[in-house]
């Protein structure tokens, strides 16, 4: 590894708040697979490998917080803000916040068409990151790392209720289980035009999994997003 491309991860590693002795493994946590596939490094050499582990470990010690910090919430609630907290949107921020698309390692094709602020490529690298951090210097510095660079998140968990957008949330929940996605469609709008009523439904593999219905299309669609999530958490939801 060149003594620039060292000193570069040292500085990460500062700005981070962590210490890496293998600075092999952070480099390969900030290898995306199209700067190794241009630059024909074997396939493990990218980080999708730590990509997998680090996703692992993140919903394994916000689990953990989550359980011990609120002992009174339910299961399906808990699952809820989980997916909240791990939801791509989120780990983008985080990964802007710490600047980590500063020191990836990009194909050209992808560094021409903005792939250093691509939301999931960010989060896909905070996840690497985590990751290596675990496979180098243990789970318990991977949960200080994590714990301490959602804490923000994890704050405002404390008085919400509500966890935003139920159609991310549902998004993210479907993505990580199928890689697939929903759809959504308008079933019915029925009222005058000054008090209209849109129906909407949420899809996925051409069955309505819930319906919801509110003043707007947008409102309509994140109540079918709640009713589905809470369908799903309860076990009676999607199935393939």
């Amino acid at each position: 590894m060149e003594r620039q491309r060292q000193q570069q991860l040292l500085e990460l590693q500062q700005r981070c708040g962590i210490n890496m002795p293998q600075l092999p493994i952070l480099n390969t946590a900030l290898t995306h697979p199209s700067y190794a596939f241009e630059n024909r490094l074997d396939a493990v050499e990218s980080n999708q490998r730590l990509e997998f582990l680090g996703d692992a470990v993140l919903g394994l010690v916000v689990a953990e917080f989550l359980y011990r910090r609120f002992p009174h919430r339910p299961e399906g609630e808990l699952t809820r803000m989980r997916a909240a907290m791990v939801c791509e949107p989120t780990l983008a921020r985080v990964a802007r916040k710490l600047d980590l698309g500063r020191y990836l390692l990009l194909g050209r094709g992808e560094e021409l068409s903005g792939g250093r602020e691509r939301p999931s490529i960010l989060a896909d690298v905070f996840e690497a990151v985590c990751g290596a951090i675990c496979l180098d210097v243990g789970l318990e510095a991977a949960r200080e790392f994590i714990l301490g660079q959602l804490s923000s998140a994890l704050q405002e968990l404390e008085t919400q209720r509500d966890y935003g957008d139920y159609k991310t949330v549902l998004q993210e929940l479907v993505q990580r289980k199928y890689d697939e996605n929903v759809s959504y469609l308008i079933l019915d709008e029925r009222g005058p035009d000054h008090r209209k009523e849109f129906v909407a439904g949420v899809r996925f593999h051409g069955r309505i999994l819930a319906t919801g219905s509110g003043r707007s299309k947008k409102e309509a669609e994140q109540q079918a997003a709640k009713k589905a999530l809470d369908n799903i958490l309860e076990r009676e939801g999607i199935s393939k």
